[in-house]
């Protein structure tokens, strides 16, 4: 049975994924999938109150990605640190984020480098502001305190190599 639900039921997206041992990775499932999509609405409401209403979730991620430490990066270095494998998916947004003024690039040999433009930083600032407002001054600390966001945060990481390694393991069938 199910703990913590007063009828026995498991709160999961496909109960096919949930029968038998393991049925709590399915749970955990459902929830990263709600959190996703709500994590991905909130970043492209908080960008359009921020000033830029037209930027995916994705182009949101690299904008901030970008801004990070204020250090010029590559394509190659976006994709491993937001550990996306299609590339193309990235490029198409340093395009549009080049496009929009928010990005500046420069090529050094046969690679280029990104970094946030100034008005680029302003908007990752304005965002920073929006952020502290709407989402962290709602947050309970007593809820969620950093200690245990921290952990969480680590057992995430954690999970990405166990479904990284899963990932390898299945393209090999």
């Amino acid at each position: 049975m199910a703990e913590n639900q007063p009828d026995g039921r498991r709160i999961v997206s496909s109960r096919h994924l949930a029968e038998g041992d393991g049925w709590e990775l399915s749970e955990l499932e459902y929830g990263l999938i709600v959190a996703f999509n709500a994590f991905s609405r909130w970043t492209a409401r908080c960008m359009s109150a921020a000033g830029q209403p037209d930027l995916s979730p994705l182009e949101i991620l690299i904008l901030h990605n970008v801004n990070h430490r204020s250090k010029d990066k590559r394509l190659s270095d976006i994709c491993f640190l937001l550990n996306i494998e299609d590339s193309h998916t990235v490029n198409y947004g340093l395009r549009k984020l080049l496009k929009a003024g928010l990005l500046d690039s420069e090529k050094r040999g046969k690679e280029v480098f990104y970094r946030t433009s100034a008005v680029g930083a302003d908007l990752c600032a304005a965002y920073r502001d929006i952020r502290r407002h709407c989402l962290l001054d709602g947050l309970d600390a007593g809820e969620l305190p950093g200690q245990d966001l921290r952990e969480l945060a680590r057992s995430l990481r954690a999970l990405s190599g166990h479904y990284d390694q899963a990932s390898r393991a299945a393209a090999s069938l």
